[in-house]
């Protein structure tokens, strides 16, 4: 097995890597304090592909495997791993759309969110329907007029922010089965929002509840079949669990970075503090965890690309694995950096925050456990 990247993929990775410590890090503590991320960044991303990473070619997306597109979110989080996490929710949604959209969802929906003149978010949690997401109650009653969605969703990130939200909502019965997914376009009829929430972490990312009150969107808007939703949901999330794992595993590399560069010049008893071997054995750790969920991570992206049968639980174990991981080196670098590390002047307080979040969003860590002993029990027959 060969582990060594391409010389294409070290360019997408390097090429991510500039444009996040140019055009994000010097900016992501304003953009932290404002509560929301400039709009204009998005068409730059765009103009490098990153609007549409693995949106088909034919549908003028940049075509990159799943394994490329860790790279690049590896890349951004290390300027802000708010900011990259949102992009990845896009990416998301557009991937949803290149796949099973028809040519009209793709022609008023897609092609725009490719070049990132209409942000997407992704609407699946609802306040009584988190990890248990098949028990969902948004529904949408089909009509002559088209539509009409009445429910709310939870957590949405890019809450009245975003220009369309790709929503999974109920047309059937109860079950997954009973699931389609609609776009619904802001400043629809009967679509409206709630207040900002004030979240510890992705405070550059607005999130608000999503509230559709007999909102009407045009029957043209369905992606793919009705009763097909749940299921489109569940195959996107395989590859935003990846994206997210990335994620952590950047602000992770960040702060570490950060940290050896605080303690070969932090003095304590006459010399630096990297000079401790007590000290040197903790960078010694974070390094090898960082080095381990890298690989375990592009192993779970190599098996997704390859549609192996085992790729679902991978992505799962990986998601689990590596966000725990990426989480526990940023706090290890925070106490390295003693109470320097407390300050938000110091950027690491910053990535703990942002970096908790991932052990829950695109299903728990413990959903993670249970798909994976599912697929284990499964095997043992």
């Amino acid at each position: 097995m060969d582990f060594a990247l391409t010389e294409e993929q070290i360019a997408i990775y390097d090429m991510a890597l500039a444009f996040g410590q140019e055009h994000i890090a010097p900016f992501a503590r304003q953009w932290e304090a404002e509560g929301t991320i400039p709009r204009d960044l998005w068409p730059k991303l765009a103009e490098l592909g990153f609007g549409g990473l693995y949106v088909s070619e034919q549908n003028n997306g940049t075509g990159l495997t799943r394994l490329d597109a860790t790279l690049v979110f590896e890349a951004l989080s290390q300027a802000c791993p708010s900011v990259a996490s949102f992009l990845s929710i896009h990416n998301m949604c557009a991937a949803m759309l290149d796949r099973f959209g028809s040519d009209e969802v793709k022609a008023r929906h897609l092609a725009p969110a490719v070049t990132m003149d209409k942000v997407l978010s992704y609407c699946l949690t609802e306040p009584g329907a988190g990890s248990d997401a098949a028990a969902l109650k948004t529904r949408a009653e089909k009509t002559n007029e088209g539509y009409r969605l009445t429910g709310t969703k939870a957590f949405i990130s890019g809450g009245g922010y975003s220009d369309a939200y790709v929503v999974m909502c109920r047309t059937g019965g109860e079950g997954p089965r009973g699931i389609s997914t609609v776009v619904v376009e802001h400043g629809r009829p009967g679509l409206s929002y709630g207040g900002l929430e004030d979240k510890m972490g992705w405070r550059a990312q607005p999130t608000r509840q999503v509230q559709f009150d007999d909102c009407l969107t045009p029957l043209e808007n369905l992606v793919g079949q009705e009763g097909d939703g749940f299921k489109y949901a569940m195959i996107g999330l395989d590859g935003g669990r990846l994206n997210i794992s990335a994620c952590s595993l950047g602000g992770a590399q960040a702060a570490l970075d950060r940290t050896l560069a605080y303690m070969g010049e932090r003095q304590a008893f006459g010399k630096t503090i990297d000079q401790f071997q007590a000290l040197q054995f903790r960078l010694a750790d974070m390094e090898i965890e960082l080095q381990a969920a890298r690989t375990y991570l592009r192993q779970a992206a190599w098996k997704l690309d390859h549609k192996t049968p085992d790729a679902t639980r991978f992505c799962a174990m990986a998601k689990k694995f590596v966000t725990e991981a990426g989480s526990r080196v940023a706090d290890q670098c925070l106490q390295l950096h003693g109470g320097y590390g407390y300050l938000a002047d110091y950027g690491i307080e910053k990535i703990v925050r942002d970096l908790r979040v991932h052990q829950i969003l695109e299903g728990t860590n413990e959903i993670m456990r249970l798909i994976t002993v599912r697929a284990l029990l499964a095997e043992r027959g």
